[in-house]
């Protein structure tokens, strides 16, 4: 597989757990419904993609934001999403990743990538929703974290620390 789109995997959730940490921990970026409603589209997102860049045999299932009783709870969704995200690169074979797909939720016309190239678009979807929940952090008061990917190399590849 691609080294840079499994680092970009890494980054993704190492960035993931750093931004969460920083909303958590200020209550008016806690409390954002913004915020909370841009978290669960990033990870359903995520979740859609490896689904769909696999078997498809148990299609995800379809949630809101509301139900969701706590941020506690959507950040328990968050790491599930990622424990996904790690069995599938676990157990996709080195050649799964040059297959092609069909995306099935782009329907006129339809798209056909390769699965590296969904992943791919996956993981910038993500960052650019990170960068969102950023700055909307930084508007209520908080300080976002430094989540760039040289900063992730930088200091090593850490694992996330949700």
């Amino acid at each position: 597989m691609n080294p840079i789109l499994r680092d970009l995997y890494g980054h993704q959730e190492w960035a993931d757990a750093e931004l969460w940490k920083a909303i958590a921990a200020h209550t008016p970026a806690r409390d954002d419904k913004a915020i909370r409603d841009r978290l669960h589209h990033i990870h359903s997102v995520q979740r859609y993609f490896i689904w769909a860049a696999g078997d498809r045999a148990v299609q995800p299932v379809i949630t809101k934001p509301d139900d969701f009783a706590s941020l506690d709870d959507l950040r328990a969704y968050a790491r599930e999403s990622h424990d996904q995200i790690r069995r599938f690169f676990a157990s996709a074979g080195e050649a799964r990743f040059d297959d092609r797909m069909a995306i099935p939720w782009v329907k006129d016309p339809p798209l056909t990538i390769s699965v590296t190239e969904a992943l791919t678009q996956a993981a910038m979807h993500s960052q650019w929703h990170r960068g969102q929940n950023a700055t909307r952090l930084r508007e209520l008061g908080g300080l976002p974290p430094t989540t760039d990917l040289i900063v992730w190399y930088w200091k090593g590849k850490p694992q996330p620390n949700w």
